[in-house]
């Protein structure tokens, strides 16, 4: 029955792989038929219909709201125009020295990635930066690949993440909050490697295809000016509070939402700006909404008593238990992550995580770190991921360009939390 399982999720990673399947809907039917085949009733305790998908869905619902407050925040850092006064004011500072430019917009690229992630979090210290650093000499690759390592360094103290692992690996978020604790160096040691070394490996190239901020259209922000300078606090006021003071991801976010609000608008057109910037955070959160709500379903088919008996065998024969071969192993299975593949922790690599968990294989917290160092390389040298996807072609370049250029520096990121993590946890 575990080869069984296996197979069905080879087919479900290849039909990802192939776009066959869109990722959620493969991952629905994948948690379906996983179920199936355990033994689980179509209804009834442990069932596909009760527990599956009724049980699944909502799972991480906590993590789902997050995700919507954070896209909430993006959208008023848009619209209040307090992300590109921020990125404005870096480009203006750093004049025409381009590895200062690009070591500003890779800093504003950190402080937006810590409230919002994938494209909104591109586009928002993408569409000034990149064109400036392209201005200033920086190659088109090393440009687009300075917002993702960016965003990189910002993903460890990104909020909505500490729940999504919270959730998913039923840890608190302490726990969580300890270990980004420690991957957020090693995050930011390989982002500014990446642009010390590139933009000075590369040389000055002075392309100019791209547009500047000057050659496009004033926009209503811009013309009004911009945003007070106590308003371009707002990316830290969650910060603070959650990794500070402790408090609650959920009411974090929703002050720094407000705080963005007060600061930036007059009482008269708060209740606008909050429905039209909610509205618009509801259309950039629905896919990572709905791939969440397919990932719940897929953790509850895996954790199947069924399920673990079945694959628990499978899995202990090929897991690492020595700390000095789990490093080289999963070190070596860093490609793994890309190109949606099976240890993407955004795929089924979160159905992964669930068997190592219930099948007792490795602690909790070590299955954290492998997937928060995985992640890392997810998120900046995926090709098939919508933010490095939108940063090439903002460039003008392919995202396999970025992939190649990348991803030594994710590489070593990923073996150093994976040091971490056996050091630590096993």
């Amino acid at each position: 029955m575990g080869v069984v399982i296996l197979i069905v999720m080879a087919a479900g990673v290849a039909a990802m792989l192939t776009r066959k399947l869109p990722t959620a809907f493969a991952l629905v039917l994948l948690g379906v038929v996983i179920a199936f085949v355990a033994g689980a009733p179509l209804t009834g305790k442990e069932s596909v219909l009760d527990t599956v998908l009724q049980e699944g869905a909502p799972m991480l619902a906590s993590t789902m709201i997050a995700v919507l407050l954070g896209s909430w925040l993006g959208r008023l850092l848009d619209e209040t125009g307090i992300a590109g006064t921020i990125v404005r004011k870096i480009v203006e500072f750093g004049g025409d020295r381009p590895t200062v430019v690009a070591l500003g917009v890779l800093a504003v690229s950190a402080l937006i990635g810590t409230v919002t992630g994938s494209a909104p979090a591109a586009m928002l210290a993408g569409i000034i930066g990149i064109p400036a650093m392209v201005a200033v000499g920086i190659p088109k690759v090393t440009a687009a690949g300075t917002i993702l390592m960016g965003i990189a360094v910002g993903v460890p103290f990104e909020l909505p993440i500490w729940q999504f692992f919270s959730t998913a690996l039923d840890l608190p978020v302490p726990t969580v909050r300890g270990f980004m604790v420690k991957l957020f160096p090693l995050a930011l040691v390989a982002a500014v490697a990446f642009v010390l070394i590139e933009s000075r490996r590369r040389g000055v190239e002075h392309a100019w295809s791209l547009k500047t901020a000057a050659d496009k259209p004033r926009s209503r922000r811009e013309r009004l000016g911009d945003a007070p300078w106590y308003a371009l606090l707002t990316p830290v006021v969650p910060l603070a509070l959650a990794l500070g003071f402790e408090v609650a991801i959920i009411p974090s976010l929703l002050a720094g939402v407000l705080y963005a609000l007060v600061t930036t608008t007059r009482p008269r057109e708060m209740n606008k700006r909050l429905l039209r910037t909610l509205y618009g955070g509801f259309e950039v959160a629905a896919p990572p909404i709905a791939l969440f709500i397919a990932i719940g379903i897929l953790l509850a088919a895996v954790k199947l008593p069924g399920a673990i008996d079945a694959l628990e065998p499978l899995v202990k024969a090929v897991s690492p238990q020595n700390p000095v071969l789990f490093v080289v192993v999963f070190t070596v299975l860093v490609p793994l992550c890309l190109y949606r593949g099976p240890l993407n922790v955004y795929g089924l690599g979160a159905g992964i995580a669930g068997v190592l968990i219930a099948a007792g294989i490795y602690p909790a917290v070590a299955v954290l770190g492998l997937a928060a160092s995985y992640n890392q390389v997810f998120g900046v040298s995926d090709p098939t991921s919508t933010q490095t996807v939108w940063s090439a072609q903002y460039a003008g370049v392919g995202p396999q360009q970025v992939m190649v250029r990348t991803l030594p520096y994710v590489w070593a990121v990923a073996l150093g939390g994976f040091c971490v993590t056996a050091a630590t946890y096993l």
